[in-house]
């Protein structure tokens, strides 16, 4: 009887212990978040650029919304996977959260050998922050006012145009590749470290076009040394409308999707994932947000985990096929 008793006892004890289990991520996100606990937004990229700035609105924001302090943490280099790696082995309640563009989950696993984390296993997707697609731009030393124009230039001149890029095996090139490869004309790549040492060499007519983003392509075609050309997206954008996409003009196929979002690490309670999604939603639908991230050619707006999750495996899938068709060998 008494070994009975003591079964009992254990038994109850070990049903106890999963109870409290059961109930600690609710707990948690009754409690999160805490007042004397920051959120920490980690970002790729230095500060002052097109990203951070979005990330730090949001923040702003999302502090207001969540009644605690939301800061920004910059971690540049190897084209956002220091930042990534750094969230993906964070711990997963809610305190730490990357800010990333579609290419640290979409393209970089396609592109370069060596990615310290799995962009499916090691993250939880909890929103969608902005679409925002790259453009095509052109200097104005380049006599073309389309994507006609400018593809008939270049092989009036092979071998001697030559086109920039963020960086080898980044969106930018992906898309130069895939543009020679469409259109059949032979250009020269020239990779840069990040994108607005390209833009500069742009202005200063030193390469002739490159696949940008929106929001630079803003600032760059604001000099009268830049013309923007197409669109690369499945329609225009309203900071930019009078741009006619690629397949407006004829040139089907180069409008992958582009966007940035929030991810935390992997295993992060439901209850948590939630109620940050719930208040990013609030902040993404802002005017004062809306029209931050509409002036940087970007469009705000969330979306549920479950959708984000989902648009960031057809991203990734999309990029895949194009890497390989291109043939771009990994970095």
């Amino acid at each position: 009887m008494k070994k009975l008793d003591g079964t009992r006892r254990a038994f109850g004890s070990v049903l106890g212990a999963a109870a409290l289990l059961g109930l600690a991520p609710l707990a948690m996100a009754q409690d999160f978040p805490a007042r004397s606990k920051p959120i920490r937004i980690v970002v790729g990229f230095t500060a002052g650029g097109g990203t951070d700035a979005q990330a730090r609105i949001v923040a702003l924001k999302l502090g207001e919304v969540l009644g605690t302090s939301v800061i920004v943490d910059n971690k540049p280099g190897a084209s956002t996977m220091l930042a990534a790696n750094e969230v993906s082995r964070a711990l997963p309640d809610g305190y730490t959260l990357l800010y990333a563009p579609s290419s640290t989950m979409a393209q970089n696993p396609h592109t370069f050998a060596q990615v310290p984390y799995d962009p499916f296993k090691d993250f939880t997707a909890i929103s969608m922050g902005g679409r925002g697609p790259l453009v095509l731009s052109v200097s104005t030393t380049v006599p073309a006012n389309n994507v006609k124009e400018l593809v008939a230039y270049v092989k009036a001149h092979p071998g001697k145009v030559s086109y920039a890029s963020f960086g080898a095996g980044t969106s930018s090139h992906i898309y130069g590749e895939a543009f020679v490869k469409k259109t059949g004309i032979d250009a020269v790549h020239i990779p840069y470290k990040g994108g607005s040492d390209a833009a500069k060499d742009l202005i200063g007519g030193r390469v002739q076009y490159m696949f940008d983003s929106a929001s630079s392509a803003i600032i760059t075609s604001a000099t009268g040394k830049v013309k923007v050309l197409a669109i690369a997206a499945n329609a225009r954008i309203a900071a930019l409308p009078d741009v006619p996409t690629f397949a407006e003009q004829g040139y089907a196929g180069l409008d992958l999707p582009s966007w940035l979002g929030f991810y935390g690490p992997a295993h992060m309670p439901a209850p948590v994932v939630a109620k940050l999604n719930a208040a990013l939603t609030r902040v993404l639908a802002m005017p004062q947000v809306r029209e931050f991230y509409l002036s940087g050619g970007y469009e705000a707006g969330a979306t549920t985990p479950e959708e984000f999750a989902g648009i960031t495996r057809s991203t990734y899938e999309r990029w895949g096929a194009l890497v390989q068709q291109v043939g771009l060998s990994k970095q």
